[in-house]
């Protein structure tokens, strides 16, 4: 117990010698009023008020905001209050013993009174009169109708502050200690301009009591100086009105400065950081107003009549500091950039040793054989043109932008291979034979060089090997040589398109979302989640992708899927009727010189498939039954007549029942996945249709 004791005993002395000390200097300034203090005491008391206003004025420049200075009322106050105690203290001396010369009140009175008035006190009388008309009616009045009316306006705007942090909290966006530091600076903010509306009066009441302590001094004094001291009356005049006026002069520059620290601490508003950086930084943001400022200066040098030296010294200072200023707003924004630059590669770098960095997967993923790599990694940013030019081409083609493709050496792929990745699962791997090119020949003739034959790998087709020697003579029977790159590339391409239901996400589907016009907006307000989730959105948009229907007229889509959930639910019958809604797009994409190729579904087929539809007692399709055999047949009559119409050249669709469409493409996609499936009523009204033949 006796240790504690000690020890509080201790560590109280500094705070409490600190409050004491406090508490006697107000005492001190209180007896100030009462006792009679002698000349060099008031030179100390003085010397103390000048020296506190240029701090206080100091502060106010230096601060970064108005709530910085809080305590400013406060210190305007006991500042006010010292200045008036050593009023009253020299009224006293000058009352008293003015009659021993000029000297009576201290040596600060009478310096001040010999340096601004030059030995004549009209000219002192005019000069404080001047301050004091300064200081009331401009720099006071200034500053008392800035707090005024910021006190106003921050009290009015205080239940809107208060909502919108309440409203930031219950969004996550602060938590619980940021919102009470929010509510705290509220509160201080308001206390504040209340406040120094209030302190303002302090200075207006000083400026009064200075006229009439100045007018007591020197009325009173001539009058005792005649009456108690036989002066005559010329010199009781010259040496009261010195002393009384030195005595104002005194007082009212420290009111100046704290005037003055007053109207820059409430015009500060909401500019944040010194008044320094705050004025100049603003006034020297605009290089041509000092062009245009210089220029005028110039002009001025050159008029007769006018000094040439001080406009054209100033019309050069304005032209280097607009000359220079841009370079240092250049030189600090560069700095900036390189640090926030050298940020985020610290961050990045930070992440990517990290163990989450490890978890994380990437949508697209090219990864590169070692000695590949020194081919296809070889110009970068010809590679990051390529791949920005094809995601660009999906973005137009699709209506969504694909994610970043991550390319990157990897040790775990052959030398002389490249593997593609999806979600982090490899989907796609082929080897590549450097120093050769690829030469595409179907089931035509292949060119008379030496080759090896080899699958394509975008799209399976009959391909050769050919050594780069032999380019030229390829390229003039005929065929088109392809470089390694570009085949990757072209099965990149592939790759994507086969997965583009995968990547779409659905953050991506929002962001579609979000750039859509406010009417949709509230279209979709109307349908999700009453009618339809935003993942049931998201599968509709899915299932259209998987068939490559573009999305890119999303309000299209959205306003057929608004048509049809009210009686269906199924994200299968809600594709359906979208795509009859957008028969004309799904034409108009698969068209070939307008000119629509259709491959139809034989009677026997169609018959086959609409008798494996089992339906309940509303008529909807429940089950797709239908025999294996018959799948098999199917299969094989398909690839034999689509192979056939393949060889011809030239894009084609399948036509099918409307019913039967989603089981035909079904069967179809395993053996074609890039062949489309269409229905009848998909078939847009205008569109000119080429019969290929049929499935039979």
């Amino acid at each position: 117990m006796t240790d504690i004791s000690a020890s509080t005993a201790a560590a109280s002395p500094p705070a409490s010698r600190r409050d004491i000390g406090f508490a006697i200097g107000m005492v001190a300034i209180l007896a100030v009023l009462f006792l009679p203090i002698p000349p060099f005491l008031i030179d100390i008391g003085l010397a103390l008020s000048i020296a506190l206003s240029v701090l206080i004025l100091m502060v106010a420049l230096w601060i970064g905001k108005p709530l910085e200075f809080s305590s400013f009322p406060t210190v305007l106050l006991i500042a006010t209050l010292l200045r008036l105690a050593l009023g009253i203290a020299t009224t006293r001396l000058i009352l008293a013993h003015g009659g021993d010369g000029v000297t009576a009140a201290g040596h600060i009175i009478h310096g001040f009174s010999q340096l601004v008035m030059s030995g004549d006190f009209v000219i002192g009388i005019v000069v404080f009169l001047i301050l004091v008309t300064v200081n009331f009616l401009v720099i006071t009045k200034g500053a008392t109708r800035i707090a005024e009316v910021g006190a106003r306006f921050t009290l009015d705007a205080i239940p809107g502050k208060q909502m919108a942090i309440d409203a930031d909290l219950n969004a996550g966006l602060i938590n619980d200690k940021e919102a009470q530091r929010r509510r705290s600076e509220l509160e201080e903010e308001s206390s504040f301009f209340g406040s120094m509306d209030g302190a303002s009066k302090f200075v207006r009441g000083e400026a009064i009591a200075s006229l009439i302590i100045i007018a007591v001094n020197i009325f009173g004094g001539i009058i005792i100086g005649v009456t108690r001291h036989e002066m005559p009356l010329s010199e009781a005049a010259d040496i009261y009105t010195r002393l009384s006026v030195g005595d104002g002069l005194v007082s009212q520059i420290p009111a100046l400065i704290v005037s003055l620290a007053a109207g820059l601490l409430v015009s500060k508003g909401g500019t944040k950081g010194s008044a320094e950086k705050a004025i100049l930084g603003q006034l020297g943001a605009y290089p041509r107003a000092l062009f245009v400022a210089s220029g005028l200066m110039f002009a001025l040098s050159i008029v007769p009549g006018l000094p040439f030296l001080p406009f054209a010294s100033l019309g050069g200072f304005l032209a280097f500091v607009g000359y220079t200023i841009p370079r240092q707003i250049a030189r600090k924004q560069q700095a900036e950039e390189d640090l926030e630059k050298a940020k985020q590669q610290q961050a990045v770098a930070d992440a990517r040793d990290s163990v989450k960095e490890s978890l994380r997967t990437h949508e697209i993923e090219l990864a590169v054989g070692k000695q590949f790599a020194t081919t296809a990694l070889r110009a970068p940013q010809e590679l990051a043109h390529r791949l920005g030019k094809m995601r660009r081409k999906f973005a137009q083609r699709y209506g969504f932008v694909v994610p970043e493709i991550k390319v990157g050496e990897d040790l775990g792929v052959a030398s002389k291979s490249y593997q593609i990745k999806v979600h982090g699962t490899a989907v796609a791997t082929q080897d590549v034979r450097l120093g050769e090119l690829l030469v595409v020949t179907g089931d035509g003739p292949k060119p008379d060089v030496p080759c090896d034959e080899v699958r394509e790998p975008a799209f399976g087709m009959k391909a050769v090997w050919i050594s780069e020697a032999y380019s030229s003579e390829v390229r003039r029977e005929g065929f088109n040589p392809i470089d390694p790159l570009s085949v990757m590339l072209t099965h990149l391409s592939e790759v994507i398109s086969n997965n583009l239901p995968q990547l779409l996400s659905y953050k991506d589907m929002r962001t579609l979302l979000d750039r859509l016009d406010p009417e949709y907006k509230r279209l979709i307000d109307d349908m999700c989640p009453s009618q339809i989730s935003f993942s049931g959105l998201q599968a509709v948009l899915k299932l259209l992708l998987a068939e490559r229907v573009s999305i890119r007229n999303l309000h299209l889509i959205l306003e057929a899927i608004a048509e049809i959930v009210p009686h269906a639910r199924r994200s299968e019958q809600v594709v359906e009727h979208v795509r009859m809604r957008m028969a004309q797009q799904i034409c108009g994409d698969l068209s070939e010189g307008g000119m629509l190729n259709v491959l139809r579904l034989g009677a026997k087929w169609d018959l086959a498939f609409h008798e494996s539809l089992k339906r309940d007692g509303k008529g909807e399709v429940v089950e797709f039954d239908i025999d294996p055999r018959l799948v098999e047949q199917f299969g094989v009559d398909a690839s034999a007549a689509i192979r056939e119409r393949m060889k011809q050249g030239g894009s084609f669709v399948l036509v099918t029942a409307p019913d039967c469409r989603p089981y035909v493409r079904m069967i179809i996609e395993r053996m074609f996945p890039s062949l489309p499936v269409l229905s009848h009523v998909e078939i847009a009204r205008g569109v000119q249709i080429r019969s290929l033949g049929t499935v039979a």
